[in-house]
């Protein structure tokens, strides 16, 4: 085997330090106190960091752009970006330092001052309904300070790039998140470094060649700190690499911070959609050679807390689109982690595609052998989709201490991991942060990631690393009956059972009668039930009075036998019975026969009309079965030498039915 190159493992800046910058900010926000609560202050500081980065940027070639408007408000839109230097603009020449001039009309100007943004900037702050928190400032004296504090922060990006953006969003979305939605989780930067590295540490050669397109999907992007970490990772491995960024939110705050970080990039902002994936997939004939995500935890794709229109979308595809992006099936409608593992393997290109998503534990343990969830893991396993799952501490996020695992997919394994899936135990490598910040009590520190990097790379085993054949992870879910062997008789104990097993609930409830007629007020629903119910039960009586005249010791090992004193019994029932079509006659006696029996292996085995044995439904047990093992090498090991007459049979597919 060619000796592998040694492992590049890449950092941000250590020595990046925003608390000043982000306590500021802070500050800002606790002077709204009193007219926006804690939890609104985000609803005034995101919009107002955006415009603040947006005209930083455009500071140098501000005037130009002006100058070009008022002589001209027909300028193509394409020559004022040129001018601008940006894939946006603004026309107006206010400034949020200008507009400190006229305080009497600074709500009025700042509206001004905005509506000279181009339309993709406009759009972002129209959704974040900004203007509504205008004029809220300016009726409460808030307004002024704001925008004057907000003036004095340098947000420029020559001097703040995007690492040190990313930190200050990633502290000032802590605050803001503390009581985010369950399965809402920001991630922290060093667990994104950590996905970038061990996504870069292979497969991806051909990204270092001149002139690369490398397209990059985050199809939940928040804040786009994932996108935004790839984005500087690639162009630092490969200055000359073009990185086209792709993404899809539905939070408007993290959508509108995402655009605009995008925009300063150059990136092109119809790349950046605000829509839920699970509804719609922005990019249906683009392909990523690169997928990255971090997908809301435990959020339901069905059912009534499911979000509007997802299930019936999610439905529809799957039955309208030759399953769609669910080639695996649908899981659980409470969880909808496993639909994001299907978009992105949908995604990825299909020749070099590759992937990092974070999950919590239920993707890989949620449901039995055959539900959705397990169905969705095989189809992974059999196309050979898992490269590596590892296995994170707890206690690395903000608003969650759960443990997480991240999943490496890649269409582009190396020879030596066809057929594999390597697991990595990196529940030990961290370090203790001197301070929490919310429940983020752990890190991922650079030596840390460095170890988890190469434990992944080298692929080999130890202690904290295994790898297995994807046929370890497969089996079938068998069946398991024995012949039907039932005694039967009528005794006063077999009776009761059979009244508390509910073999007569289809013809009348005692208790549903007690409490319906205990109700004081019933609806015409329950009146015309409980009317029912005292209809039949003289043939419930009738029944059980029949059979306890019939009590007898006599234990009939045979089921002819038992018949033949059984079924003349029913000669004697209420005329309710015997107006009862023949077929439901019959039904009901079978019923009760059965209700009536025990299971017996010296009785007699019981056969159908073609001789062939009967097998008793009550003795189903499972077995599963590794796919690589002969299934009948197995049963005669584990099944025959216990139950000797047992068949197996494997209902869940098109294999045969019992």
């Amino acid at each position: 085997m060619a000796k592998r190159k040694k492992i590049e493992v890449m950092y941000d800046d250590a020595s990046i330090n925003v608390s000043a910058e982000v306590d500021h900010i802070w500050s800002i926000a606790n002077t709204l106190r009193g007219t926006y609560s804690s939890d609104k202050y985000k609803n005034v500081v995101i919009p107002m960091i955006i415009i603040r980065r947006l005209e930083c940027a455009l500071a140098p070639t501000k005037a130009a752009v002006a100058a070009a408007f008022e002589k001209n408000s027909n300028t193509p839109e394409g020559v004022l970006r040129r001018k601008a230097g940006f894939a946006f603009y603004n026309t107006s020449r206010f400034t949020l330092a200008e507009l400190l001039a006229d305080s009497k009309n600074i709500a009025a100007n700042f509206e001004s001052y905005i509506e000279g943004f181009s339309a993709n900037i406009q759009e972002i702050i129209n959704n974040l309904e900004f203007k509504k928190e205008i004029e809220k400032m300016d009726k409460n004296n808030r307004l002024y300070g704001v925008v004057k504090k907000f003036s004095e922060l340098d947000l420029d990006p020559q001097t703040v790039d995007g690492h040190v953006m990313g930190y200050m969003f990633e502290d000032l979305i802590r605050r803001f998140s503390t009581n985010a939605e369950a399965g809402d989780h920001y991630t922290p930067r060093e667990v994104i470094r950590l996905m970038v590295n061990i996504i870069l540490a292979e497969g991806c050669d051909d990204l270092l060649t001149e002139g690369k397109v490398a397209t990059v999907l985050d199809m939940a992007c928040g804040t786009g700190g994932m996108l935004s970490t790839m984005y500087d990772f690639l162009n630092r491995l490969n200055p000359n690499i073009d990185v086209r960024l792709f993404g899809q939110e539905i939070n408007p705050e993290s959508y509108a911070i995402c655009l605009a970080d995008m925009l300063i990039k150059g990136q092109d902002a119809g790349n950046i959609r605000f829509q839920d994936t699970m509804i719609k997939d922005c990019f249906p004939v683009q392909s990523m050679r690169i997928v990255i995500a971090n997908p809301p935890f435990g959020t339901p794709w069905g059912g009534k807390d499911a979000p509007e229109g997802v299930e019936k979308a999610v439905r529809e595809e799957y039955e309208t689109k030759a399953h769609g992006r669910w080639k695996g099936g649908l899981p659980a409608t409470g969880d909808e982690q496993l639909l994001f593992v299907q978009h992105a393997v949908a995604k990825m290109d299909d020749r070099l595609g590759r992937a990092a998503i974070i999950q919590n534990g239920s993707p890989l343990f949620s449901g039995g052998t055959v539900s959705g969830e397990s169905q969705i893991r095989r189809y992974l396993l059999e196309n050979d989709l898992i490269e590596a799952i590892i296995g994170l501490s707890t206690d690395l996020f903000y608003n969650t201490g759960i443990g997480i695992y991240v999943f490496i997919l890649s269409k582009n394994k190396r020879k030596e991991r066809r057929g594999k899936v390597q697991l990595i135990n990196a529940v030990n490598y961290w370090k203790l942060l001197s301070r929490s910040l919310g429940k983020k009590r752990r890190e991922i520190s650079r030596d840390d990631m460095r170890a988890i990097t190469e434990l992944y790379a080298n692929f080999k085993e130890n202690k904290d690393c295994k790898i297995f054949d994807v046929n370890e992870f497969l089996y079938k879910e068998y069946s398991v009956y024995q012949p039907l062997q039932r005694n039967y008789a009528i005794t006063k104990e077999r009776i009761e059972k059979m009244l508390q097993d509910g073999v007569l609930d289809s013809i009348y409830k005692p208790e549903l009668q007690e409490e319906l007629e205990e109700k004081d007020l019933r609806t015409a629903a329950e009146e015309e039930k409980l009317n029912a119910l005292k209809a039949a039960k003289p043939l419930y009586n009738g029944i059980v009075k029949t059979l306890e005249g019939a009590v007898s010791n006599k234990i009939y090992k045979k089921k002819s036998g038992f018949l033949k004193v059984f079924t003349p019994l029913f000669d004697k029932l209420p005329r309710q019975y015997q107006n009862m079509k023949e077929a439901k006659k019959q039904d009901l006696q079978a019923k009760i026969a059965f209700g009536l029996s025990e299971m017996d292996k010296t009785a007699e085995i019981q056969k159908d009309k073609q001789g062939n044995i009967i097998y008793d439904s009550t003795t189903k047990d499972t077995e599963l079965v590794k796919l690589n093992m002969d299934v009948e090498i197995y049963f005669k090991r584990e099944v025959y030498s216990h139950v000797p007459d047992a068949r197996y049979v494997y209902e869940y597919g098109d294999e045969g039915k019992l």
